[in-house]
């Protein structure tokens, strides 16, 4: 999640020329680990443009916003997807297509991170399958902050998969809506004490990390269990800084732990922006898409044979 009360990264996303229909690739399955189940007026009423496209979201009810989302991940293909957001919003989106959504535990701008006895038991009912995304930047934690080893250590215990949410955020957030943010804290390497401490912790590195490409493949090479996806970064920024960005980490070996995220907040045809931007990298393989839009989610998510079948038929 890159936004607090503002439009993402304004004054570069006009840059990026996706201001165009998209369309929609060869069917092949796609798993977005990245997505927000936000209200319609999550950013408030009328909602801000997407500043890509200019497009306002007309949605009158959270049911005709979470359908528009909906119709497009099934558009393009999308077989799931980790929507974090309010758990009220979780679980309204579960209810309306278990089969596709996985609920994220999420922290952000205005949400606080939901007890860990709570959490545990959400997990253990199989409501939420993330913890995460967890935006620890815009509170002004680190992830290593004490009050968060109770988390770091459910996570491990029960074998749950983390997202956290590092690199950047709006132009002025610290003077917004997060007093407490910082641009020293979303450094992916203040991850190395956590991960240390809990041996064999999945972590998915989101937004890649950007712009802290040293760092992040530093992470990436010391500790396997880490993955990163590319959240907003598809979309939002400049085709060719993100281009430089994601050749880098799929220079250094790092193209099976990358993973699609779209970071849709309010905007659904984020997400096939989000999918144009790896369709369209003509320094990827067919092998390494595949492996962006799917492959490296399925292992990260630890999916059994028949769950990845499934998830391949579906798009037949």
């Amino acid at each position: 999640m890159m936004r607090g009360v503002r439009a993402v990264w304004v004054g570069v996303a006009l840059l990026t020329g996706c201001a165009r229909e998209v369309p929609v690739p060869a069917p092949q399955p796609i798993i977005d680990m990245h997505l927000h189940a936000f209200a319609y007026d999550a950013y408030g009423l009328p909602a801000p443009p997407n500043e890509v496209t200019g497009n306002v979201p007309h949605f009158g009810s959270d049911t005709s916003a979470m359908r528009a989302t909906f119709d497009t991940l099934r558009l393009y293909h999308v077989v799931r997807a980790v929507a974090s957001g309010p758990l009220a919003d979780v679980r309204r989106w579960r209810a309306a297509n278990p089969t596709v959504i996985m609920g994220g535990a999420y922290t952000g701008p205005r949400d606080t991170l939901l007890a860990v006895t709570t959490l545990e038991q959400l997990f253990a009912d199989g409501e939420l399958k993330v913890l995460g995304e967890l935006g620890l930047q815009y509170r002004g934690l680190s992830p290593s902050a004490p009050e968060l080893t109770p988390y770091w250590a459910l996570a491990a215990a029960r074998k749950i998969p983390v997202a956290v949410h590092t690199g950047l955020g709006d132009a002025g957030t610290p003077f917004d809506c997060c007093p407490n943010f910082r641009a020293r804290l979303g450094n992916p390497l203040l991850l190395e004490d956590v991960l240390v401490a809990h041996p064999g912790l999945r972590v998915n590195v989101m937004h890649a990390g950007y712009p802290f490409l040293a760092e992040t493949k530093a992470l990436l090479t010391i500790y396997p269990e880490v993955y990163v996806d590319i959240g907003v970064l598809s979309w939002a920024i400049p085709r060719a800084e993100f281009y430089a960005y994601l050749k880098a980490l799929i220079d250094a070996g790092f193209a099976n732990r990358v993973m699609f995220g779209s970071d849709q907040m309010v905007w659904p045809e984020a997400i096939g922006m989000a999918i144009a931007g790896i369709t369209e990298a003509p320094f990827l393989t067919p092998a390494q898409r595949q492996a962006i839009f799917y492959d490296n989610a399925a292992r990260f998510l630890r999916l059994t044979p028949a769950e990845i079948a499934r998830d391949h038929a579906a798009v037949r």
